[in-house]
C-alpha cells in the first residue's frame, strides 16, 4: 500500500513533465521532421528554357544546422519539404482542439481568392506556439497556406516566380513583443485562434484575429528579437503612416550599411537606386544558381537585402515589401540577422546589381 501510494505522486510528476516536454516540441522542423531553432529557402522560379527540369517547386535551404545553401530532394508541394513538416504541426493542434495551443495566419493574398485589399500590410506568414515556445514562419507566398481544416497544399500560382521565407523558433517570452510588431505591420488575418489563456499577454493578435484593433499604430517599431537557441534578429515593422521607401529611408540607415536589395522588379512599377543618404541601397538585377544558371528580378516575387559586400556589419534580411512606388504606403516589415552562414548564402545568389545613375 506505501509503495503504490510513493508511485502515484511520482507518476504524476512524470506524466506532467512529460506534457511539458511535449509541448515544448513546437518549433520550426526540417525534412527529416526534426525540431531546428531557424531554416530559410528559397524556392525557385518555373523556368521556360526546354533544358531545364525546374518546375516551380524545387528549392534552396539553410537551416541552424548546416552551413550553406542545398538543393532539397523533395518538392515544395509535398508533405514532406520543409513546409509541408513545419505545418504538420499547425494541422495536429488544430485536430486536437488543444486549448493551450494558438495560431495565426495572415496574407494579403487570401488562399482561393484573387482579391487584394490596401486596407492591410502587404504580409504573408503564420505564427504557431504554446506557452513555452512556438515558431514564426514569414514568406512571401502569395495564397499560403490553406486553411488548417484542408491540410497542407502548395498553391499553383506560387510557381512561376521566386519566392523566400524564413521560419524562426521563439520561446513563449518573445511572443509579447512579436505581438507589438504584428500591429503596426497591421497583417490581413484569414485563420486564426488564440484561446483565452493568452489575451493577458497578447493584446494586440486577439484584435487581429477577431478584425477588431482599436489600438493606436505608430508610423514604424524596431524590436530585438531572440530565438529559442539564443540568435539574435532584429525586426522592421511599418505602418501606412510611414510613407516611405522601407529600404533607403529606415534599414539601411539603421543598420549602417549600404544595401543590396532583392525584391519582385515588376517592369515600370521599381524604384531606382538609391545614394541620396548616407547608406545606399542598391537594386540587384539577376540571381545566379550556378555559372551556367541564373534568374532575373522580373522572375522573383521574393523579398530580401544583405549588405554590400566588404562592408563593416554583414546583414541579411527576409521580409513582406518590394521597392516599389506603391509599396511606400503600404505596411509590412522586415527580420535582420548578422548570422554569417544566412549572409554568405544570399550573397553568393547576387550576380549583379544596379548602381545609382
Amino acid at each position: 500500500m506505501t509503495a503504490r501510494l510513493l508511485r502515484t505522486p511520482l507518476a504524476l510528476l512524470f506524466l506532467g513533465l512529460f506534457g511539458i516536454l511535449k509541448a515544448t516540441t513546437i518549433s520550426c522542423r526540417n525534412e527529416e521532421g526534426e525540431a531546428v531553432d531557424w531554416f530559410t529557402f528559397y524556392k525557385l522560379p518555373k523556368r521556360q528554357d526546354k533544358e531545364s527540369r525546374e518546375t516551380g517547386v524545387e528549392y534552396l535551404y539553410l537551416d541552424s544546422a548546416t552551413r550553406s545553401w542545398r538543393r532539397s530532394k523533395q518538392l515544395m508541394n509535398t508533405t514532406k519539404s520543409v513546409l509541408g513538416r513545419t505545418l504538420q504541426q499547425l494541422y495536429e493542434a488544430y485536430a486536437s482542439e488543444d486549448n493551450n495551443t494558438a495560431y495565426l495566419i495572415y496574407n494579403d493574398g487570401v488562399p482561393k481568392s484573387m482579391n487584394y485589399s490596401r486596407k492591410y500590410g502587404h504580409t504573408k506568414g503564420l505564427l504557431l506556439w504554446n506557452r513555452i515556445q512556438g515558431f514564426w514562419l514569414i514568406h512571401s507566398i502569395p495564397h499560403f497556406p490553406p486553411i488548417p481544416e484542408e491540410g497542407y497544399e502548395y498553391p499553383p500560382t506560387g510557381r512561376r516566380n521566386g519566392q523566400t521565407g524564413i521560419c524562426i523558433t521563439f520561446q513563449y517570452n518573445q511572443y509579447e513583443a512579436i505581438d507589438s510588431q504584428l500591429l503596426v505591420c497591421n497583417p490581413n488575418v484569414y485563420s486564426c485562434s488564440i484561446p483565452v489563456t493568452f489575451h493577458q499577454e497578447l493584446v494586440h493578435m486577439p484584435q487581429l484575429c477577431a478584425r477588431s484593433s482599436s489600438s493606436e499604430i505608430p508610423g514604424r517599431h524596431l524590436t530585438t528579437l531572440q530565438s529559442a537557441q539564443g540568435q539574435k534578429f532584429l525586426h522592421f515593422a511599418k505602418s501606412d503612416y510611414f510613407l516611405d521607401d522601407i529600404f533607403a529611408a529606415w534599414m539601411a540607415q539603421r543598420l549602417k550599411t549600404h544595401l543590396l536589395t532583392e525584391t519582385w522588379q515588376r517592369k515600370r512599377q521599381e524604384l531606382p537606386s538609391n545614394c541620396s543618404l548616407p547608406y545606399h541601397v542598391y537594386n540587384v538585377k539577376a540571381i545566379k544558381l550556378s555559372r551556367q544558371s541564373y534568374f532575373s528580378s522580373y522572375q522573383d516575387h521574393a523579398k530580401w537585402c544583405i549588405s554590400q559586400k566588404g562592408t563593416k556589419n554583414r546583414w541579411t534580411c527576409i521580409g513582406d515589401l518590394n521597392r516599389s512606388p506603391h509599396q511606400a504606403f503600404r505596411s509590412g516589415g522586415f527580420i535582420c540577422t548578422q548570422n554569417q552562414h544566412i549572409y554568405q548564402a544570399f550573397q553568393g545568389l547576387v550576380l549583379y546589381y544596379e548602381n545609382c545613375n
